[in-house]
């Protein structure tokens, strides 16, 4: 810019210009001109660059700027850098998604990501972040996620291409691919730190809401997380204060809590290795203030991840122990994250006897100097309280509520409302505290607040005299107009059973109600006369001064008072009263499934740009996760307060409670499409049977093998117990990155899979690296698990496998005598401890006696010479052992070698087995022999 005088003399009026006139003038005379340069048609790209730079410089002052859009388009399409950048510049300032020459500038950009010169990957990159839109979204998307896994990008542009597809995504959550999720995440693994920090960024906002497609991140976050904390493999210029890369940390802890905790044991210690690295880090108090910071950032993740995995019982007393002290600390944020994270652990602990230690210093902090603080010192309140505490906390909270701020006025009257109504042991006690709250809360309650203790009320025989009798109480002195509502409501329904009461008879109740009509709003006017109508019924002695209410109110000037007042003149002036006492009949109890307070507070929570992995109110409103995940995506929450309906009445003055897990609103009538699973058996590589086969029967060999890497197995089985060893070499002279595998067993449920070692990555040119897993049996299974390997090798490479784990495996020969199998053959019986099946061998294959014993000792039988009359029958026993017990299984295979074809009958002491075990025997024994290559 220092070049361009003309744009620094310009700059240099406006700044010394001494009045707004002036500026003006000045302004006005350089648009005409640049008008008329433009009109001319003649410039350079030098001159183009410089009356852009001008223009933009108006437009930055607050000028509206409505030419010159076409110059800065063709400076985008400019050979020259400095062009290129001005270009740009203008376009991210003069164009938002919706304007109308955004489509001449899509081509230009698409070449620019396309370009082999970075500089311009990465202007062009700036460009559709800053303007976005769902049409430059889905016309270059694709280009932004090339760069982004492409080999060749650098890391700079890696990490741009990262943020902008975050950028797309959040504003339209199309644009990313469901295809795109296995390489996505295989960018984890990239050396580079500041490409992991961009890519697990975006991760996290694509794995909230598509946690099936992105599950493969939980391990990859582990890993990368003991990388960090534990193996400091990282530059030197990510550490920070001498805490190793604190944001990427605390990104990987949290996106750990998006996921329930790993079955795999192996995963399960990398991650508390980390953690207990990180608490013994923090152990040690640093003076200085920028490392403090950094490391209690990383601690407060941390310990949110600790009680999100809830397994560690001493690291989470000494979580408990820990907070305390942060509670009271003389640092505004560490008492606000030391708050957060105790109503994190309040929502997951089994027990709240840690929390309530500290209950005085948590009521403290109601009062504290910051707002924020005293929030969340309000959550924790709300989510700490049980039975046991529920009357000192609401008695507090109510003192509180007189001097709290207006702010937080409102949610305060919902949590004490429900805390009143959910922890009430006795219903006069909620009754009482119920009507003090909305007396000292005045505008701050909500409707919801007074409609719910209409239907309490309503729905709890035991409640209604008492309540007529305190609200009548509470309508003769100056109270709010809430408390009018359900006065009104109450007394029109209820006051028949006090009004034998001193100071309740009719008439009292009638001045009461009608003392407060020219005081209230026209909605609680018609509520009265609702209850008027009622007192016609239920009272006759005071009809007249009834009726004399109905004609007044029959010329008000509101129209809702107005027609109320003339129907109700009209029905109480019937000839006969049969009408009045049908339409003026007791209310019935309301039928709700959930607290309407409930659906009121958590509203509040509902949208936010991240979706906590739990909320606000206790172990119970966290029991189900995937209840209240569901509920966090429809804007509610998992519902847990009292449902007090006619069924559900009171017993001894007490009311009734159930956890009701129903939720209100949720459509579920079109589910979602589930994600599809790469690891199973629906997606098996090309020739994946080679290896298959060729271990069915065998311990160790090659699995699978292409010009890039083999697989090799190796295997040991000791009663329902198996060892399964997988060696993978890298046959390339270059090494592979990112080298990830996924077991998937969900075909054979009854098999289970521990990973008990993760193979390295990356593997070197000509390397090996392994991984162990203990498979044991839980009972039959006939489908064998898969497992999805994948792998950066320029492009991402990946494979998916059956694993020669079959139920033979856990078979052991067992010899028997022909009379003791005969008797133990019509011991077992048919159905459904008998399996039978005629099947013949595959088209162009054969069978003869040696490959039919061959597989029947295969598959752990010992064959019984000489037991069936028939000579070429082969009999077989074995015994299946699973973690329930063994199981005998015999065996009869008929073979007919002329059309070959077998009849093969097996029968078990335990049901299943023997379904199981013919379908895997009639896999490998139809797949027959090649005649030629046999022989």
């Amino acid at each position: 810019m220092s070049s361009m005088r003309g744009l620094v003399q310009f700059i240099a009026d406006l700044r010394n210009a001494r009045a707004r006139e002036l500026e003006e003038k000045r302004v006005n005379k350089e648009l005409a001109n640049i008008r008329q340069k433009f009109k001319a048609g003649n410039l350079n790209g030098y001159q183009k660059k410089k009356y852009v730079c001008k223009l933009l410089y108006v437009y930055i002052q607050g000028y509206d700027v409505d030419f010159g859009h076409l110059e800065a388009v063709n400076l985008v399409s400019s050979t020259k850098y400095s062009e290129k950048q001005i270009g740009y510049l203008a376009v991210t300032l003069f164009f938002h998604e919706q304007h109308e020459l955004l489509h001449l500038v899509v081509n230009s950009i698409r070449k620019d990501l396309l370009d082999y010169n970075e500089l311009n990957n990465c202007l062009a990159l700036h460009a559709v972040a800053n303007v976005g839109g769902k049409e430059m979204g889905e016309a270059l998307g694709t280009d932004v996620h090339r760069l982004l896994i492409s080999p060749t990008s650098k890391a700079f542009v890696k990490k741009k291409a990262a943020l902008t597809l975050l950028r797309l995504y959040r504003k339209y959550p199309g644009i990313v691919q469901n295809e795109w999720a296995e390489r996505i995440i295989s960018l984890m693994d990239d050396p580079d730190m500041g490409v992991t920090l961009s890519v697990t960024s975006l991760i996290m906002a694509l794995a909230q809401d598509k946690p099936e497609e992105y599950k493969g991140c939980y391990v990859k976050a582990a890993q990368r997380l003991k990388k960090v904390v534990i193996d400091n493999d990282m530059s030197v210029d990510y550490l920070y204060y001498r805490v190793p890369c604190p944001w990427i940390q605390v990104k990987l802890l949290r996106l750990l809590q998006y996921y329930p905790p790993s079955e795999d044991t192996r995963v399960r210690e990398i991650i508390r290795e980390s953690l207990q690295r990180i608490m013994h880090v923090a152990m040690e108090m640093p003076r200085n203030v920028q490392q403090n910071n950094a490391q209690n950032a990383v601690l407060f993740e941390a310990i949110n991840l600790l009680i999100h995995l809830d397994t560690e019982h001493s690291l989470m007393m000494q979580i408990s122990s820990r907070l305390g002290k942060y509670i009271q600390s003389r640092e505004t944020n560490v008492r606000y994250l030391g708050l957060d994270a105790m109503t994190h652990f309040a929502a997951r602990a089994e027990t709240l006897d840690p929390i309530k230690k500290h209950q005085n210093i948590i009521l403290g902090s109601l009062r504290d100097r910051d707002i924020s603080v005293r929030r969340k010192g309000l959550d924790l309140v709300y989510s700490m309280c049980d039975t046991s505490n529920a009357g000192p906390i609401v008695n507090e909270l109510l003192r509180y509520l007189q001097t709290a701020d207006y702010a937080i006025r409102e949610e305060m009257v919902l949590k004490i409302a429900i805390l009143t109504e959910k922890y009430a042991t006795d219903a006069q006690w909620y009754i009482d505290m119920t009507l003090k709250l909305l007396s000292l809360a005045g505008d701050h309650v909500n409707e919801e607040v007074w409609q719910r203790v209409i239907q309490i009320v309503t729905n709890n025989e035991e409640l209604q005299a008492y309540a007529a009798q305190i609200l009548i109480g509470y309508l003769k002195v100056d109270c709010h107009e809430s408390l009018v509502k359900i006065g009104s409501y109450v007394l029109g329904e209820f006051g028949h059973l006090i009004a034998d009461n001193p100071g309740s008879s009719p008439i009292e109740q009638f001045l009461t109600l009608q003392a407060k009509m020219f005081s209230c709003s026209d909605n609680t006017r018609a509520m009265i006369l609702s209850s008027f109508v009622k007192f016609v019924n239920l009272f006759p002695e005071i009809k007249p001064q009834l009726l004399h209410i109905f004609r007044l109110y029959s010329h008000s000037p509101d129209s809702e008072l107005q027609q109320r007042a003339f129907e109700y003149l009209s029905l109480a002036t019937q000839p006969t009263d049969d009408l009045l006492r049908t339409v003026c009949d007791e209310m019935p109890p309301f039928s709700e499934r959930a607290s309407i307070l409930l659906s009121r507070l958590h509203q509040k929570t509902a949208g936010t740009s991240e979706k906590k992995t739990w909320v606000v109110g206790g172990k119970d409103a966290n029991a189900d996760k995937s209840e209240v995940m569901m509920a966090q995506n429809t804007g509610l929450k998992r519902s847990f307060t009292t449902i007090a309906n006619g069924a559900n009445g009171t017993s001894n003055g007490k009311l009734k409670s159930s956890a009701s897990g129903d939720l209100v609103g949720l459509d579920l009538s079109a589910p979602s499409t589930p994600a599809p699973n790469l690891a199973s058996a629906a997606h098996l590589t090309p020739d994946w049977d080679i290896g298959y086969n060729r271990l069915f029967f065998s311990d160790e060999g090659v699995l699978f093998e292409d010009v890039q890497i083999q697989v090799g197995m190796r295997s040991e089985y000791r009663g329902h117990l198996g060892v399964v060893k997988l060696y993978f070499s890298n046959k390339s002279p270059y090494p592979v990155g990112s080298f990830t595998t996924t077991l998937d067993n969900s075909e054979a449920t009854n098999l289970k899979i521990d990973t008990k070692s993760l193979p390295e990555s990356p593997i070197p040119a000509a390397g090996q690296t392994q991984q162990t897993i203990f498979v044991e049996s839980h009972g039959p299974f006939s489908e064998p698990p898969t497992i999805r390997i994948s792998y950066l090798a320029g492009a991402l490479q990946a494979y998916t496998l059956r694993l020669p784990i079959l139920m033979h495996r856990y078979m052991e020969p067992s010899s028997l005598s022909a009379e003791d199998f005969f008797k133990r053959w019509r011991q077992i019986g048919g159905p459904p401890l008998e399996a039978q099946h005629t099947f013949g061998v595959a088209k162009g294959k054969s069978i003869d006696d040696v490959f039919t014993r061959r597989v029947v000792e295969g598959f752990q039988w010992k064959i019984l010479d000489g037991v069936d009359p028939i000579s070429k029958n082969v009999v077989g026993c074995g015994v299946y052992e699973s973690s329930e017990g063994k199981t005998g299984c015999l065996l009869r295979l008929e073979p007919n070698y002329e059309k070959n074809m077998y009849r093969i009958t097996i029968r078990a002491t335990q049901e299943a087995v023997p379904q199981a075990l013919m379908k895997q025997m009639e896999q490998k024994l139809s797949q027959g022999i090649n005649r030629e290559k046999y022989v």
